[in-house]
């Protein structure tokens, strides 16, 4: 029995301790993208793959992105590793290699310490042929 009081109350511990690294004064803080969608359309081969995905932290605690990983070794992410100030924006940049030929739909998971603590990004499009 004191041991599943002890397990209890160090799972409760640990739920107060996640929370409080989400929440300041009870507020949130959180991270708002102007898309998550970039559609590049159709483009030819060995064409600039680059595109950004601007974001504000929307929060009153300074902003982190722990880490930003894409689906494949074609999309390359590269994401602010300073802390983005409360009311700051932020870039994450991004490239997909445009030498693999076809229909392409990518996603970028990006894990930070906001309230929306993973957002998925996504980058779609179709490469075609030099002609």
């Amino acid at each position: 029995m004191h041991k599943l009081i002890l397990f209890v109350f160090a799972l409760l511990i640990s739920i107060l301790g996640v929370n409080a690294q989400t929440r300041t004064n009870g507020v949130l803080n959180t991270m708002l993208f102007s898309e998550i969608i970039h559609d590049y359309g159709t483009i030819i081969q060995g064409s600039d793959g680059k595109c950004e995905f601007k974001f504000v932290n929307k929060g009153k605690t300074p902003l982190v992105l722990s880490t930003v990983t894409s689906s494949c070794g074609c999309t390359v992410p590269i994401w602010p590793k300073e802390p983005i100030q409360p009311g700051k924006s932020g870039i994450i940049k991004v490239k997909y290699d445009t030498n693999r030929m076809g229909t392409f739909n990518k996603s970028i998971t990006v894990i930070s310490n906001a309230s929306n603590s993973t957002v998925i990004l996504q980058i779609k499009g179709n490469v075609i042929p030099k002609k």
